[in-house]
């Protein structure tokens, strides 16, 4: 398979210049479990026929992944055609002007500190990460603002506990996975202590699809 381009992620964010297509993207990426068209279309107040066209071209460009799943999840006779879902690709894209590449800065350095004997790196690392999350967080009393400011995408479930549907540093994290997660963890905890929480809410929880931190109801 060819190697992607700057030029084929500038083709995909075309994609979303349309301001439909771009409605559809942001609702699909906001729910936790793949989207069909009857759902999209009744959210963005539109006829499941352009709905569905405009899905298409979101999956066309990679933006977008598709599976199929009957309605309620019947089975068996009578059950109908599987229908098709939509859900946010796990594919990154990213361009700049003029070109830049910062990921490759912080797969260098995440891989200089991983290989750190004494571990003196990684706690000044993990220090400044904390610090980080303090000043940003320093005055301000809406964490989930906090939180989206910081690159996160914050969902409150029904127990209350915050679970982060991103990683700001996905790509880094697949090479360096316990560095980040730690990174993240530390960021997190600053967050919640700048704000005046307490910082033991941010627990390290790694699962697949969201961040590897969770935040937890305070007392």
């Amino acid at each position: 398979m060819p190697a992607k381009t700057e030029a084929d992620d500038w083709d995909r964010l075309n994609v979303l210049a349309d301001p439909v297509r771009r409605q559809l993207y942001d609702y699909v990426t906001t729910q936790e479990s793949p989207v069909g068209r009857e759902e999209a279309a009744k959210a963005a107040g539109l006829s499941r026929t352009l709905a569905a066209y405009h899905l298409d071209r979101l999956a066309d460009a990679g933006l977008l992944t598709t599976s199929y799943a009957r309605t309620g999840g019947r089975s068996g006779p009578g059950a109908g055609r599987p229908a098709k879902h939509y859900r946010r690709a796990d594919q990154e894209v990213s361009v700049s002007v003029p070109p830049r590449s910062y990921r490759l800065l912080a797969d260098l350095l995440a891989g200089a500190m991983s290989t750190d004997p004494s571990g003196e790196v990684r706690a000044a690392l993990l220090h400044a990460a904390t610090e980080q999350g303090r000043a940003a967080a320093a005055g301000e009393a809406d964490l989930v603002a906090i939180l989206r400011e910081q690159g996160y995408e914050p969902v409150e479930t029904p127990d209350g506990d915050v679970v982060l549907r991103n990683c700001p540093f996905h790509q880094i994290a697949r090479r360096h996975t316990e560095l980040v997660c730690g990174l993240n963890e530390a960021l997190l905890r600053g967050c919640l202590a700048g704000c005046g929480a307490d910082p033991d809410r941010a627990e390290l929880t790694p699962e697949p699809g969201r961040c590897c931190v969770v935040i937890h109801p305070g007392a």
